[in-house]
This record gives structure tokens, sequence and C-alpha cells, in this order.
């Protein structure tokens, strides 16, 4: 896909807060620090669109990113952040849930996971939560440029194991300081849009 345009349209919490549903949207969750602000600036080919923060737990609001006027990215709060408050992870919970249970234009819920590291509890309840809500449990599995390249497939099956990911190749390595495979995400995204309109 060609971007066009790409602009921040909207920083919501409650869902009276959400734009209107009237495009398809793809929506990423995952730990806090695993890179989800990184990989939607490389998926859209900006630098800065997207805030990355140092500091793990920053982002506490849904994102919502309009691409080519046609298609939106959702950047979920990022969870698991262990200096967090129980009542304040709570407050999170509840917002991705809400997002999750009421967005009819939604196409796609993606789990972004650390290749490095293995899935923690809260990554298992959650591509547990996606799978149940009719999801085709597609896991991003980020900064690939930080092992070696034979040591992938490796941690690949680490992370199907902890996940029950049942098909290897529904975990897709990528690196958003490279961008090697920005082209084919694009590919996958078209054809679940294709299938969702189906």
């Amino acid at each position: 896909m060609k971007i066009n345009k790409a602009e921040l349209e909207k920083v919501a919490v409650e869902e009276k807060q959400y734009p209107d549903t009237s495009i398809k949207e793809f929506a990423f969750a995952g730990r806090s620090n695993v890179g989800k602000s990184s990989f939607i600036n490389a998926m859209l080919n900006r630098k800065n669109l997207a805030r990355t923060s140092s500091t793990p737990g920053k982002t506490r609001t849904i994102n919502f990113y309009k691409v080519n006027d046609d298609l939106r990215l959702v950047d979920l709060p990022g969870y698991g952040y262990a200096k967090v408050a129980k009542t304040e992870k709570e407050k999170w919970a509840g917002i991705i849930n809400r997002y999750l249970e009421h967005r009819d234009n939604l196409v796609e819920t993606i789990l972004l996971v650390d290749i490095r590291h293995e899935p923690t509890i809260l990554d298992k309840q959650m591509y547990d939560y996606i799978i149940e809500s009719g999801f085709s449990g597609i896991v991003i599995a980020t900064k690939k440029d930080k092992i070696k390249k034979s040591q992938v497939d490796k941690h690949i099956s680490v992370i199907a194991k902890k996940l029950g990911v049942k098909h290897k190749e529904n975990i897709i390595p990528f690196s958003s300081s490279k961008k090697d495979e920005v082209k084919d995400m694009w590919f996958i995204f078209e054809d679940m849009l294709r299938f969702h309109e189906e």
C-alpha cells in the first residue's frame, strides 16, 4: 500500500471519544515497550507520528491513526508494566476491553511481542482473548534486528509454544528499524480487508 496521507486522528479513553465507524480498523495490543509505536511508524513510513517513549507504561490512551482517509491503525494502551499501581492496570484493562468489545468496524486485533523474550502470562491471556473474539491470531514479533538471523526460528518456536499458536507462520518477525517486512505486512492487511468485505 502506498501511504499518501497519515495522521493522528483521535486520542481517546472513553467510547464517546472514538472516531466514527465509517472506516475499517486494525488494532495493536502488546506489553509496554514492545514497540507498537515504532511498528506503526514503520508501517506508515513516518519517523515520529506515533509517539515512542523510553518510559514503559506511558501510553494510557487509545490512539487512532488514519491512513489515506480510508483505514485506521489503532494503538491500544500497553499492559504489564510492573511499576504501575493495580488500580491503574485495571483502568487500562477496562479501556482495552471496551474498545475490543464494542467496535463494529474492527477488522483484526494483532498481538505484538518482543522476539527476544518469552511471552508473559498477560501476553497469553491477550492472545487467548483475541482468538476467542474470532480474530485470526496473527502475532508480530518485534525487534528482530536485536537477535542473530540464525536465532529467529528458535525464538519463534518459543513464542508459538508459550502462546499456543497452532501455525508458526502466523508469527511474523519484524524490525521497525530495518523495515524489511513492511511491504509483506501491508499485503497481509489488504488480504484481511478483502476477506472481511466478502
